[in-house]
């Protein structure tokens, strides 16, 4: 198995991308540790990590908290006594455009989609340098090289996030701490069918119908599922990642290529 015996914690844990990293780590063989600002969510994939055979760990979140990030990171290693890898999965966005914005509502999506992401991070660091190493991934997005309308705030949070991804890359890699990244882009799951069903009643149409829309931007000719977005992910905190340092993979069908 990818995981086998390995120590994983994730932030973000949602119905969509967070809920299938855990599950198919839980079937690589790992331990979880889950966080997510909603208790109930985190409990309810707790028990389905668990009905696969591993342990689990939910503990409330929220990422925009050192001292909550501190906390979860303790609660942990008070678990499993050691983290292999860290995956950072949450997002948040402020919709709309840039010229009547509120920015103050962007620094908040800033507090979560970076600076909560490194929160984590560097909560984790000292422990996996004292252990001998460790993988951390951060789940970012295609925005950051083609963001749509409306979504200024989200893709500077991500692209913010991208930067410092290679920077903590360098500066782990002598540690045997590898930093790499995704690129998500449409998924199918449920944040996007709500927002599809939401869009299709408002125009009128299927939802079938907008997700053709979508799909004939996708070279692959379909929108990928998220449980099919999670192994990359999985793949760079396992040890057959072991030499990649720094990379950053395209997980979006090809609708959005290169550096």
């Amino acid at each position: 198995m990818l995981l086998e015996n390995k120590r994983v914690m994730i932030q973000g844990v949602g119905p969509g991308l967070g809920q299938q990293l855990a599950l198919a780590a839980a079937r690589e063989g790992a331990d979880v540790a889950l966080a997510a600002r909603t208790e109930s969510m985190l409990e309810e994939v707790a028990s389905k990590v668990r009905s696969l055979g591993r342990r689990a760990l939910a503990v409330p979140t929220d990422i925009a908290d050192r001292a909550q990030c501190d906390r979860f990171v303790a609660r942990t290693l008070e678990e499993f006594g050691r983290i292999d890898a860290l995956i950072n999965s949450a997002m948040t966005h402020a919709p709309g455009l840039f010229e009547s914005a509120d920015l103050d509502a962007w620094r908040q999506v800033m507090d979560v989609n970076c600076f909560g992401y490194l929160n984590l991070t560097q909560a984790v660091v000292p422990h996996m340098k004292k252990q001998g190493g460790g993988a951390i991934v951060m789940v970012n997005t295609m925005s950051v090289k083609a963001p749509l309308l409306g979504t200024g705030a989200y893709a500077t949070s991500k692209g913010a996030l991208s930067a410092a991804t290679r920077a903590l890359a360098k500066e782990l890699a002598p540690h045997n701490i590898r930093v790499n990244q995704v690129y998500i882009g449409w998924m199918w799951g449920p944040p996007v069918q709500g927002m599809l069903t939401l869009a299709a009643k408002e125009k009128g149409v299927s939802v079938q119908d907008l997700k053709a829309e979508v799909e004939k931007e996708i070279p692959l000719g379909r929108m990928p599922e998220d449980h099919e977005c999670a192994n990359p992910v999985l793949f760079l905190a396992s040890d057959l990642a072991k030499v990649v340092v720094g990379a950053s993979i395209d997980v979006n069908g090809g609708q959005v290529l290169g550096p």
